[in-house]
């Protein structure tokens, strides 16, 4: 007897890739765009001195993480390796998704790109982009001449 498991969003999700595969291209956005496997999830705040992006990326070595921020735009991007899969086995079933992931977000004006920082501790990355100290008014004295 052979044991078939019921995934009735597989055909959707499929769907939904290519549609993005396809509108992507046309749009000219760029290839590896395109070619996300998966996309993490984010968690974003602010605290009084900085802004945190916390993603899960569970499996991921840290070489294989990107960051850059360029032209207002933070972009998270890397891939995680598939395992490789063992000769022999009678029965066996892959469910945790492999390959490439990419996010991008906004940064606000406030941002200070120069400082930003990340670490990834047991599969959850930190982006701190630390806020640009407010300038303040500067009072002018007149003197006579």
């Amino acid at each position: 007897m052979t044991v078939i498991r019921y995934q009735p969003w597989t055909l959707i999700d499929t769907l939904q890739r290519q549609l993005d595969q396809a509108f992507s291209a046309e749009h000219g956005e760029d290839a590896a765009a395109a070619a996300v496997s998966w996309i993490p999830q984010v968690d974003i705040y602010e605290e009084p001195g900085r802004y945190v992006v916390v993603a899960d990326v569970p499996g991921v070595e840290p070489k294989d993480i990107h960051i850059t921020a360029d032209k207002g735009v933070l972009t998270i991007r890397g891939e995680k390796r598939a395992r490789e899969t063992q000769q022999g086995k009678a029965h066996q079933r892959l469910e945790r998704r492999a390959g490439a992931f990419l996010r991008t977000f906004t940064l606000p004006e406030g941002a200070d790109v120069d400082s930003i920082t990340a670490k990834q501790t047991h599969g959850v990355l930190e982006v701190a982009i630390p806020k640009q100290p407010k300038l303040q008014p500067r009072s002018i004295e007149v003197r006579a001449a």
